[in-house]
């Protein structure tokens, strides 16, 4: 049986133009801050409280862009594959590992390696590279 799970995630680039991944506890791989909705929740709902949650960092919706959707191989153990909603968030944001997040690592764009989730090597990370993302000024 193919077990999909839809989720929201959120891309976020520092002054260094390095992508935030994290990973949660018992996994190995490093994904998007983001998760599944709760009963009710939009997409961008879900992506801006599963930021806060994750990572501390309260994104206002004007902030966030969508970047797009992807199916594909799923993270971790508990679905197949994932339906992720992706936005990027404007600004240069200082996140701290919360809740359920093991590890926060930057990296660069051009990254590529088995740690990464799917989602990131597959979709996002070659879309953020086609889309050679200027480094966006700070807002405050």
């Amino acid at each position: 049986m193919n077990r999909i799970v839809k989720v929201s995630a959120v891309a976020m680039l520092n002054a260094d133009n390095e992508l935030l991944t994290v990973r949660k506890r018992n996994s190995l791989r490093f994904q998007l801050p983001g998760g599944k909705p709760d009963p009710g929740d939009s997409a961008l709902q879900t992506a801006i409280r599963e930021v806060r949650e994750e990572t501390g960092l309260a994104i206002p919706a004007e902030q966030l862009q969508r970047v797009g959707s992807w199916l594909g191989e799923a993270a971790n153990d508990d679905a197949d594959q994932v339906q992720a909603e992706l936005y990027l968030a404007a600004g240069h944001w200082i996140p701290t590992a919360q809740a359920e997040i093991a590890e926060l690592r930057w990296i660069p764009l051009t990254a590529d390696g088995a740690e990464l989730a799917p989602l990131l090597r597959e979709f996002l990370l070659p879309e953020l590279r086609a889309r050679s993302i200027p480094t966006i000024p700070s807002e405050g």
